[in-house]
């Protein structure tokens, strides 16, 4: 995640300037912040085939909750909206690989 007044320095050593960043920002309302944080972590478990993405490897989904600091029990609870992350990013990908 991204801060827009985030110093020039901080910036730099990504390789990024105040103009790689969105000028807008998007808000994530209280009761979906334990499931973004938790897709956000996934961003590296993605499921891949001869045509991209596939999905999510559900079985880190423990591991990366209780990293930002999901408890145990409320894990299931928030699958279904990681099940729709999942979708809706699938959806994206698909559509930018049409594009192509």
């Amino acid at each position: 995640m991204y801060e827009q007044d985030a110093p020039d320095n901080m910036l730099s050593f990504f390789g990024l300037s105040k103009a790689d960043l969105p000028d807008e920002t998007i808000d994530v309302l209280p009761d979906n912040w334990q499931p973004f944080l938790v897709f956000d972590g996934m961003s590296t478990q993605w499921r891949t085939g001869a045509c991209g993405a596939t999905g999510l490897d559900y079985n880190v989904i423990p591991l990366v909750a209780q990293s930002v600091g999901v408890k145990k029990k409320n894990i299931p609870d928030i699958l279904y909206d990681i099940r729709l992350l999942e979708s809706e990013a699938l959806k994206v990908m698909i559509e930018q690989r049409e594009k192509k």
